[in-house]
């Protein structure tokens, strides 16, 4: 957000400044390939956890959070909750419990009775209660195929026989 404060403060200096009508094909500031890009904001791996609740055993290296849970981890848009959060430092692994809902910002959702997730290996695991299932809202993106003029558009999956 700064550097786009910064950005519109030159804008409206520079436009203050100027004078004369800009005139057609006149440059007025450089051009976009020397403006320097904005970098992404870097991983920092921090999760906030809030709950009724929490406790931290540093014999086992188990985090626990029980009531209310809800944690956030910024870096994969994400945010859950769940009735018990366990991280199990050593192993690398969280296991939220009861009531699951797993929420990314573009959209997908799971839900389910547990979820455990190995952080190391981006991997999840959700479990419903017994004679239930598990639920998943999944945005799938696709990247549109150009077809040269003329050209008769394919389906993209062979048709059923």
């Amino acid at each position: 957000m700064p550097a786009l404060a910064a950005m519109l403060l030159m804008l409206a200096s520079a436009e203050s400044s100027r004078a004369q009508p800009i005139q057609p094909g006149e440059q007025v500031g450089p051009a976009l390939d020397q403006v320097p890009a904005v970098p992404a904001p870097a991983p920092t791996g921090q999760v906030t956890i809030e709950s009724d609740r929490q406790q931290a055993d540093n014999v086992t290296g188990i985090i626990t959070a029980t009531g209310n849970v809800r944690i956030v981890y910024p870096d994969r848009r994400v945010v859950a909750t769940s009735r018990q959060a366990q991280y199990f430092t050593r192993e690398g692994m969280i296991i939220l419990s009861g009531d699951v809902d797993v929420v990314q910002d573009d959209g997908n959702l799971l839900r389910a009775d547990r979820v455990t997730y190995l952080v190391e290996r981006e991997r999840a695991l959700a479990q419903p209660l017994e004679g239930q299932q598990v639920f998943s809202k999944l945005l799938i993106q696709t990247t549109p195929q150009v077809q040269p003029p003329g050209a008769q558009p394919q389906p993209l999956t062979p048709p059923l026989r």
